[in-house]
């Protein structure tokens, strides 16, 4: 991958991260690089990443921690509290595959005018998000989890990105799903938190920050985003596009960025019907393309192992 200009990364990271105290250093037990997954937000998109989860297991590879935000943070709750096997992409996979648009997103009438007139903060009730999390988290605190959990959500009072590692795994991940105007934030202490991922979609500077030597990275939109052949038809099809070269130019200033501070493996994001986030009626689609784009790759990283 051609890397981009070390000066775009700087130009482009526009949020303050205070350091975290602390943070957990050095190899595994088995004295091998300590391996994170980042798993990046992208909604309906996040279902290529379980294509990329079984890939990876397929491989042996397995986390030390893992690291996820929006729809990422889901699939990484989801993993962190149950074997990191096959068996658990495939359980996921069932997941994504019975999902649709109003589970996720159910329109209250309500709620929606009550969001539209300044009423209320959101214009989506975050009951089908709730109940989705509710009925497949196996723990109760992140803490609990078997493999350490740290889920990135934004903090819209101080402006701060915000690690959640401890503390009731449900509101955390509904915190780091909270799409702002959309859904609810989640108050958490003197914090009002929503999706991390409208600032840093794809976390791997937290990864980074606790410790990471090794970085395998579930993105959901390339660090490169692809050309349209005609112009957005409508306002959303524009804002949707635009969020997209946003996401893939981050991407590509912290792969830049963060080259030297840890081994960075990025998964391909394979979307070549260039499904939209908003369409959960594709997932097997997702999933598969996922899962072949990151065999590929993969079975390139064994021919040409990366250097310990």
């Amino acid at each position: 991958m051609t890397s981009p200009d070390p000066a775009a990364a700087v130009a482009l990271s526009t949020v303050t991260m205070p350091p975290r105290a602390g943070r957990p250093i050095g190899r595994g037990p088995s004295g091998a690089p300590r391996t994170a997954f980042v798993l990046a937000g992208g909604a309906s998109l996040g279902a290529m990443q379980v294509g990329m989860l079984r890939a990876l297991y397929e491989h042996g590879i397995a986390p030390d921690l893992l690291v996820g935000t929006s729809a990422g943070a889901l699939n990484a709750a989801f993993v962190a509290s149950r074997p990191q096997t096959v068996a658990t992409a495939d359980e996921l996979a069932r997941v994504w595959r019975s999902l649709r648009r109003d589970d996720i997103f159910p329109i209250n009438p309500r709620t929606l005018i009550g969001g539209l007139t300044n009423q209320r903060s959101h214009l989506i009730p975050d009951t089908g998000l709730r109940r989705l999390a509710a009925r497949h988290l196996r723990l109760e605190r992140l803490e609990d989890a078997g493999v350490p959990l740290h889920l990135v959500a934004f903090d819209l009072l101080t402006g701060h990105e915000v690690c959640l590692s401890d503390g009731p795994a449900l509101e955390a991940v509904l915190a780091a799903a909270a799409i702002p105007g959309v859904l609810p934030a989640v108050r958490r202490g003197d914090r009002l938190l929503v999706d991390g991922g409208v600032v840093n979609n794809t976390p791997i500077s937290h990864a980074v920050e606790l410790g990471a030597e090794r970085i395998y990275v579930l993105p959901t939109e390339g660090p490169l985003a692809p050309a349209l052949p005609v112009a957005p038809r409508g306002a959303l099809d524009a804002v949707v596009h635009a969020f997209t070269l946003l996401i893939g130019a981050r991407l590509a200033a912290d792969v830049a960025r963060y080259a030297d501070a840890a081994d960075l493996i990025v998964l391909p994001a394979a979307n070549p019907e260039r499904i939209q986030p908003t369409d959960f009626d594709h997932a097997g689609t997702l999933i598969g393309a996922g899962l072949a784009a990151a065999r590929t790759a993969l079975a390139a990283q064994v021919a040409e192992p990366i250097a310990s």
